[in-house]
């Protein structure tokens, strides 16, 4: 009875072993030029490159690196988008499953897209527009200083601006929260 045993926790031990999944390492795809219609894990434009996605599904997150520029139309993005002292950012008739945030960068027009988390504008230098979103979270401005542009975004959570200079412009927006400083008329 006792070999009985050992042998199955012997098999026990195996079996359990074998069933502890491998760890699985999104890829991340570097883009420089043009994408279409292919599905990637991660997607990096590095520093000073440009690109353009058209139809692209990204199952992880886009990173927009110092001074690239990216332009991305009907995309599908599983994660983020994120950027941080970029050049300029053009996101439109997209879905984004996390959130955007752009940060320290240039110039940003997000248009026409779902966005399931916060769309953040942070301390950017260049114009930004923000036209007929459904954002699932907040929609956050501050310390940006190129003019921003709300407008006809649809909001479930609140619309927050401070310290923007000149003060954000537009109207429209249905919001389910708060509108909040300077966002407080739009």
């Amino acid at each position: 009875m006792r070999n009985s045993i050992k042998m199955v926790l012997a098999v026990g031990v195996a079996a359990s072993v074998l069933a502890i999944p491998s760890v699985a390492h999104a890829e991340e795809r570097t883009c420089r030029g043009t994408l279409g219609a292919i599905t990637v894990d991660n997607l990096r434009v590095p520093s000073g490159a440009s690109c353009t996605l058209n139809g692209t599904r990204v199952k992880g997150t886009i990173k927009v690196e110092s001074n690239a520029q990216l332009t991305a139309t009907s995309v599908n993005v599983v994660g983020n988008v994120q950027g941080e002292n970029f050049r300029a950012v053009k996101l439109s008739r997209s879905t984004v499953g996390g959130s955007v945030q752009l940060v320290q960068g240039g110039t940003a027009t997000i248009q026409g897209t779902k966005i399931e988390g916060t769309l953040l504008f942070d301390d950017n230098n260049g114009r930004l527009v923000a036209g007929n979103n459904t954002i699932d979270s907040d929609l956050q401005a501050f310390q940006n200083t190129g003019g921003v542009q709300i407008k006809s975004n649809r909001i479930d959570g609140n619309l927050q601006c401070k310290e923007n200079r000149p003060a954000p412009t537009g109207g429209g927006n249905i919001v389910q929260g708060n509108k909040e400083d300077q966002c407080s008329r739009l």
